[in-house]
């Protein structure tokens, strides 16, 4: 079942706030709001939101001030940023796009272009995240592959000295004195031990992964149903523009 997008709307302006809250309310996200860029940081800790739509003036902390915490933060630093500002300068969206946000728009705004923009950055951010997925287990299976590797190289040094013992022992009992006769013995014995350690601590290394991945795959969409949903989300965007012309 597919969860509510939740979507964090900071701005000292209360028309724009309760604008934006009524509408992508009915649209089917989860809104939370904030008057000044303090309110938006302790929202932010407690919301977690999929995507925040900043004001870049605001009381007590700036848009571009909390912007800096929050991509200086591993917890939040990937949660993106659409950026409202009045300021039409180049300077402006540069210093902003530099800080990391997703997207500039300029006030006043075309509601149909910014639900557009809002659209293509959650797009392009889940896009992201299935490569993510997909670039942990591409890591994972490398690394499995990689330890795979390196046991093979252990078993077969162990079966190498295996075989040597046991065509020692073999050759005749009469050959080998009281005393080599149980080192060599004890040879295959420890030979055996090490190899069945080995198997095991592989065989460890295999269920982890493999619970690794399914933990992975629970966040990973399929392709096909990835396509449908970026399709259906440009149709959306395109039947918007032309209700808005």
């Amino acid at each position: 079942m597919n969860t509510k997008k939740r979507i964090l709307i900071a701005d000292d302006d209360p028309l724009n706030v309760e604008f934006f809250e009524v509408i992508l309310s009915k649209l089917g996200f989860a809104v939370e709001k904030a008057e000044d860029g303090q309110a938006a940081l302790e929202q932010v800790k407690k919301f977690h939101p999929d995507l925040i739509i900043l004001d870049n003036i605001m009381p007590k902390m700036s848009g571009w001030e909390l912007t800096r915490l929050l991509k200086g933060d591993p917890k939040y630093q990937e949660i993106p940023i659409i950026m409202l500002s009045a300021l039409d300068d180049v300077k402006d969206k540069v210093e902003g796009f530099e800080l990391g946000i997703d997207d500039y728009i300029t006030k006043p705004f075309n509601f149909s272009e910014v639900l557009a923009r809002i659209r293509a950055v959650l797009r392009n951010r889940e896009l992201f995240g299935q490569i993510l997925v997909r670039e942990s287990r591409l890591s994972q299976a490398e690394e499995l592959s990689a330890d795979i590797k390196a046991s093979m190289g252990d078993f077969i040094k162990g079966m190498d000295d295996l075989d040597a013992a046991i065509t020692q022992v073999s050759r005749s009992t009469e050959t080998i004195d009281e005393k080599t006769l149980p080192r060599l013995l004890d040879l295959i014995k420890d030979k055996t031990v090490s190899m069945r350690k080995h198997i095991a601590e592989l065989d460890a290394r295999v269920e982890r992964t493999l619970s690794e991945w399914e933990d992975l795959k629970k966040n990973e969409i399929g392709i096909k149903t990835l396509e449908t949903r970026i399709q259906h989300s440009l149709r959306q965007d395109m039947e918007d523009h032309g209700k808005d012309r």
